[in-house]
């Protein structure tokens, strides 16, 4: 048996229903029933990141790192494929930029979907703290 079992239908067009466990994810190329796969992927590659970098934190002796934001951003080349992410965090506390790095580092390890991504596609991070 698999870890993870989803199934997907398209019954036309280009928007897919995705069945993942007992949530549906409705996802369209055209981004008018639902968001684009990229889009899709660059939401999901921050909302892994978000928590690992919390986890970095409590890892790095701080376990209240407040509200944290990730305002992500992708660039697309010529023929519609991810070629660049970007993470600007915002987070309520206000620590050093070594500390950041150090969670950073952390979050990094931890994330699922970075260690999953080729190494290109490795979101570029620059964290604020004090932000909230």
């Amino acid at each position: 048996m698999s870890d993870i079992e989803t199934s997907t239908v398209s019954e036309e067009g280009f928007a897919s229903t995705s069945q993942v466990g007992d949530f549906e994810l409705t996802i369209d190329a055209t981004d008018e029933q639902g968001p684009n796969p990229n889009a899709v992927l660059v939401a999901d590659y921050a909302s892994c990141f978000l928590p690992a970098f919390r986890v970095g934190g409590q890892q790095r002796g701080h376990d209240d790192l407040g509200k944290i934001q990730i305002d992500a951003d992708a660039d697309l080349d010529g023929d519609d494929d991810l070629s660049g992410v970007r993470f600007s965090i915002h987070v309520e506390a206000d620590l050093g930029d070594d500390e950041f790095d150090e969670i950073v580092a952390r979050a990094e390890d931890i994330c699922h979907v970075h260690a999953a991504l080729r190494e290109e596609l490795h979101a570029e991070v620059d964290v604020h703290g004090g932000a909230f």
